[in-house]
């Protein structure tokens, strides 16, 4: 994306400043679609086991990532294809075979998810201690308490 198209306008304006935002918001934004893909989470997880193991059958991409289900992988899957990150190749052979690899599009976002699932883990614990103190100040939120 052109780093001047989110660039704020000069002006203080009102009008010119709700037309702005307005034209920028997440359903008129052309990589919005393309952030849902690269920013959901078996997305993330089928990029980095791929960019780390090559090219993976759809049986091995599944028992190396915990949780994703059969349909969803399948689901994560196409939508990588359809975008040109990933791969699919089929080998006429008895039982059929089919494998998965990123391709030089999918691997240029490597560099991006790599940082991500290291941050995820590096902070999981202040996350998670954050997340039970926002919990606990829900049931008895202050928000609508007298100071």
């Amino acid at each position: 994306m052109d780093s001047e198209a989110l660039t704020a306008p000069a002006v203080t304006r009102r009008e010119d400043i709700i037309a702005f935002v307005g034209d920028h918001t997440p359903d008129r934004c052309g990589g919005a679609e393309i952030l849902r893909r690269v920013g959901d989470k078996w997305s993330v997880y089928v990029i980095h086991v791929l960019g780390a193991a090559g090219t993976l059958r759809f049986s091995e991409l599944l028992r190396r990532i915990h949780g994703l289900s059969q349909r969803m992988l399948t689901v994560t899957l196409r939508g990588l294809e359809r975008d040109g990150l990933v791969v699919r190749t089929m080998y006429p052979e008895v039982p059929p075979r089919v494998e998965y690899a990123l391709t030089p599009l999918g691997s240029t976002l490597r560099g991006v998810v790599g940082p991500l699932l290291d941050w995820s883990l590096a902070h999981r614990e202040e996350i998670e201690a954050a997340r039970l103190r926002y919990d606990g100040e829900e049931d008895g939120w202050a928000g609508d308490k007298p100071g």
